[in-house]
C-alpha cells in the first residue's frame, strides 16, 4: 500500500457549511518515526505495532529508533504455522497478524534495531514475501494431507530453514551505537514492557467490561480483548491522545470512501457522496453501537489493516480527525 498519512473522521458538530475542500488545522501531533514502506506484503501488523513501539520509545526513553518490523516477523511465523498444522489446516494460515502478536513476540524474543535485522534478501531495498509464503504453505499442507511420512519429523526444521532463507537467519548478539546488547537486553533499553499494553474493542455479542477472544481470521494466536461500550473507547481513544499516548488502530480499507490517494477516510451520510467526500467536507453517517455491531456480523466491516493514530486535527468547520500514519 503506498505510504501516506491518513485522516479519519467523526463528526462533532451537525449544523456546518459542506461541500468544502478541507482545510486542517493540528490539535495534537505525536512523536513518530519516519512512514515506512511494508511493500509487497501482508505483515501491516508488524509494521504498525513497530512503529506504535517506536513512538513509545521516543515517549520514555526521548531517543528515536528504528525498530525491526521483520524480526518480529520472523518469530512469529514458526507460531503461525504450528497452529495451522495443529488445525489440521483447517485454520488460517496467511501474512495477517494483530497487534498483540507483536507484543507476544517482543514479550518472548525482544526486540532489535533494524540494522540488527532487516529481513532483506541480498541487496532487496523492498520486501516481498509472495514467494516465502508460498513455498511454507505447500511444505505444511504437504505434511497435514500425509502426516505418516518422513515429513512429519522434519516440517518444523523445513519451516526454520525456508524463514531462514528469506528473511535470515535470527540475531542472538549485535551492536548498536557502539554497545554489544541482546534482543532480551535491547528490550530493556528500549524501556517497553509488553504487559504494560491492552486491547480494547466494542462489540455487543459479549459482556462489557471483560476479556474475550475476538474470532476473526488473523487472530490465529487467540489473543484476547478487553470489550467496552462504543463511547467508552472512544472517549479512551481521544484522553489517550490528549495524555501524549499514540494508538494501534486495527480498521477495515475496503471501504469506498478509505482512499490511500487522498489521505483521506470517511463516512458519508449519503453514499452517492462517497466520491465527493474524498475531497470535500459531507454530512457523515452516525456510527451507532448497532451500526457497527450490524456490519461486523455481515461481513460489511472487516479488519484487513492495522495502521497508528498519531494526533488529531480539525477542518474549517471544526470538524475532528484522526491523524493515522499508514505502512
Amino acid at each position: 500500500m503506498k505510504n501516506n498519512i491518513l485522516l479519519v473522521v467523526f463528526s462533532l458538530i451537525a449544523s456546518i457549511n459542506y461541500s468544502q475542500p478541507y482545510e486542517f488545522k493540528t490539535i495534537i501531533d505525536l512523536e513518530t518515526t519516519d512512514v515506512i514502506n511494508q511493500g509487497h506484503t501482508g505483515t501491516c501488523w508488524s509494521f504498525s505495532a513497530s512503529s506504535f513501539l517506536e513512538s513509545e520509545v521516543i515517549r520514555l526513553t526521548g531517543k528515536t529508533i528504528d525498530l525491526s518490523e521483520m524480526y518480529t516477523v520472523r518469530n512469529t511465523y514458526p507460531k503461525k504455522a504450528l497452529n495451522y498444522v495443529m488445525r489440521q489446516g483447517k485454520g488460517q494460515f496467511s501474512e495477517g497478524g494483530l497487534a498483540h502478536d507483536v507484543l507476544n513476540s517482543v514479550e518472548e524474543y525482544g526486540i532489535v534495531p533494524n540494522s540488527a535485522f532487516t529481513g532483506l534478501e541480498d541487496d532487496a531495498t523492498k520486501h516481498n514475501h509472495s514467494e516465502m509464503i508460498a513455498v511454507l504453505k505447500s511444505v505444511l499442507d504437504t505434511y497435514i494431507s500425509n502426516p505418516g511420512q518422513q515429513l512429519s519429523s522434519k516440517w518444523k526444521q523445513v519451516t526454520e530453514h525456508i524463514l531462514d532463507t528469506y528473511l535470515g537467519k535470527n540475531v542472538s548478539t549485535f551492536n548498536y551505537e557502539g554497545v554489544e546488547y541482546t534482543p532480551k537486553s535491547f528490550l530493556e533499553y528500549t524501556k517497553i514492557k509488553p504487559k504494560d499494553y491492552i486491547t480494547l474493542t466494542s462489540f455487543t455479542h459479549k459482556p462489557y467490561n471483560s476479556q474475550f477472544i475476538l474470532n476473526i481470521p488473523d487472530n490465529f494466536s487467540n489473543g484476547s480483548f478487553y470489550n467496552v461500550a462504543l463511547d467508552d473507547m472512544m472517549e479512551t481513544v481521544n484522553n489517550a491522545l490528549k495524555n501524549g499516548f499514540t494508538i494501534e488502530l486495527d480498521c477495515d480499507v475496503s471501504e469506498k470512501t478509505f482512499s490511500a490517494k487522498h489521505g483521506i477516510a470517511v463516512i458519508p451520510k449519503d453514499a452517492n457522496k462517497n466520491t465527493q467526500a474524498l475531497t470535500t467536507i459531507n454530512p457523515e453517517k452516525v456510527i451507532s453501537q448497532k451500526l457497527r455491531q450490524q456490519e461486523f456480523e455481515n461481513y460489511n466491516t472487516t479488519d484487513d489493516h492495522l495502521m497508528h493514530i498519531t494526533g488529531m486535527v480539525k477542518d474549517q468547520n471544526n470538524i475532528v480527525y484522526y491523524k493515522v500514519k499508514n505502512s
